[in-house]
């Protein structure tokens, strides 16, 4: 037998109830707790409300926002979040059932796929630094597609995987139905990492060109394909027909275009080539930090380097296409994640055990990093408000990072001495960021969620026609509050962008001087975000308020 530098203790067993007991605390506990988020969050919950509110089957097909056409994304998420909505009411807590869900379907997608493969203790592990992660956390409670893709995604590779080393054709058209959802989820980026990473396993696994192009047949059988079909292609013809527009907006500009960084309006964002590089540690932290766990000695492997490869594969590629992609955002990255962490999983398992030192190492460089950032941060954050169980945000952010360094340390402790609890100390640290959290989202509500404005404009002036001021994005979470569109002066909104194109006329987006008309013959409460007040000063209508109220970051006047 092979000498190791590792005790002769095992890893921690894992049972499935903790698994499962942590994953439903990250996923839903507090999921109704604080109101829904200006921009992604407001958007995308106004949207299936509309659907509901207008009886009109067509907004089903084409989806509206604040009474326009809104075209960007697929509609499975709106669909989705309508039903819950319907079902459970409308409210903060419905609205990210979705998103929660998905990312619970991730945890039974890695224990599932553990056991198939015969891996279930890797995969118990996992799924707990995948519900637990930072950026999974984060994004599995906010209401946006990627969680929802990433579930649908992960479930395709996996059946995918199963199809090509069990030899089981008919898994197949399963694999092609999540795959036409993941479409339906967030579009054609689906189809391009599905292909990517199929057709990169299937290369690496053939002897020669010439296998590997006879082996892409399998890809194609017919019961599969009709599968896909049958769920994907209903709804893009539909569309089609619905808006003459569609076809070009969503083929060509929100997909092509948007890789190409050439995509009308420019409502995003770039980055070198190494962006998501550091934005990979902080989505799986602080089990990130398990990485330095593999400078030991590797044992015997556990598992076979087919599996090894397909995970690497399966999330390597996604990242280096998001990595060349003009458009860049922080998360696209949680479509990797399950991948990731099951990947890291086995790696760590395949060394057996873990010495002591190197079970304690993860937690002290934690409490390194906290120290290093409150030292970074400590000559740059200046007395703010509003305050945070009592304090400053800058005193808030200190004692939180000097909590989490003597948490890591008592963590490495645990580690250290204690084979049996071994790495699972690190547990408490997840749980230090959600308290966090918690303590901050109550005071910081008014500066990021529209929810506080929308409890004033209805409790005080509860008949007046709400108006913003130019900026949509900083406050779309107000007419999901309000439950009905908002018109806009004198707009700069991408996201209303082509729905104003598409229907000229509309009384959603307004001109100075359409809005002077509404205001010589209605009462009325204009809604200015802080700094566009400048701007609002010097429009010829300013002095024709007489009250004004500032909530958050926002200001409403009332005529």
């Amino acid at each position: 037998m092979t000498t190791s530098r590792c005790s002769a203790l095992p890893l921690p067993s894992i049972p499935l109830w903790l698994v499962w007991a942590v994953a439903l605390a990250a996923a839903l506990a507090g999921l109704g707790s604080y109101g829904l988020l200006n921009n992604n969050e407001g958007l995308y919950a106004e949207i299936p409300r509309e659907m509901l509110a207008s009886g009109d089957w067509r907004q089903w097909i084409i989806p509206h926002l604040n009474g326009l056409p809104y075209m960007e994304k697929p509609p499975l998420l709106y669909w989705l979040t309508a039903l819950s909505f319907a079902l459970f009411g409308i409210s903060e807590w419905s609205a990210r059932l979705v998103p929660a869900g998905s990312a619970l379907a991730c945890v039974a997608l890695l224990l599932w796929f553990g056991r198939r493969v015969g891996q279930e203790r890797a995969a118990r592990l996992a799924a707990l630094m995948f519900a637990t992660g930072f950026g999974v956390f984060a994004m599995s409670r906010a209401l946006m597609f990627d969680m929802l893709l990433t579930a649908l995604l992960t479930a395709a590779l996996m059946l995918a995987w199963r199809r090509v080393t069990e030899n089981r054709p008919r898994l197949l058209c399963w694999a092609y139905a999540w795959l036409a959802l993941a479409l339906l989820a967030k579009g054609f980026v689906a189809l391009i990492l599905f292909g990517l990473v199929a057709l990169a396993f299937d290369f690496s696994a053939s002897r020669s060109a010439r296998d590997f192009i006879a082996g892409l047949g399998k890809w194609f059988e017919w019961r599969a394909l009709a599968v896909f079909f049958a769920l994907a292609l209903p709804w893009h013809l539909a569309a089609s027909l619905v808006e003459p527009a569609f076809a070009w907006f969503y083929f060509i500009n929100e997909h092509v275009l948007r890789f190409l960084g050439r995509r009308e309006p420019h409502d995003y964002y770039g980055g070198a080539w190494w962006y998501y590089l550091p934005r990979m540690l902080l989505y799986l932290f602080p089990w990130s930090l398990l990485l330095s766990c593999l400078l030991a000695r590797k044992e015997a492997a556990a598992d076979s380097a087919a599996l090894r490869r397909f995970l690497l594969l399966a999330w390597l590629l996604p990242l280096a296409f998001f990595s060349i992609s003009s458009a860049k955002a922080n998360y696209y990255l949680v479509a990797v994640m399950p991948f990731a962490a099951l990947h890291l999983a086995l790696a760590i398992e395949r060394r057996g055990v873990l010495a002591p030192r190197w079970r304690a190492l993860p937690g002290l460089l934690i409490a390194l990093l906290a120290v290093a950032l409150y030292a970074a941060l400590a000559v740059r954050l200046q007395p703010a408000d509003p305050r945070i169980l009592g304090m400053e945000p800058g005193q808030f952010i200190g004692a939180g990072l000097a909590g989490m360094a003597l948490l890591a340390l008592a963590c490495a402790l645990t580690a250290w001495r204690s084979a049996r609890v071994g790495i699972l100390a690190y547990l408490a640290l997840p749980l230090w960021i959600a308290a966090l959290l918690a303590a901050a989202i109550g005071p910081l509500e008014p500066q990021v969620s529209a929810r506080p404005l929308a409890r004033l404009l209805e409790q005080e002036q509860p008949r007046r026609q709400v108006y913003l001021y130019r900026s949509f994005e900083e406050l779309s979470a107000l007419p999901f509050y309000l439950r009905r569109p908002v018109p806009v002066i004198e707009p700069e909104s991408a996201d209303l962008y082509w729905g104003d194109r598409l229907r000229p006329g509309n009384q959603e987006m307004l001109t100075s001087a359409e809005f002077v008309q509404q205001l010589q013959r209605h009462k009325v409460a204009v809604v200015v975000p802080e700094r566009r007040l400048e701007e609002f000063r010097a429009t010829g209508f300013y002095d024709q308020f007489s009250t004004r109220r500032q909530v958050g970051n926002a200001l409403a006047f009332f005529n």
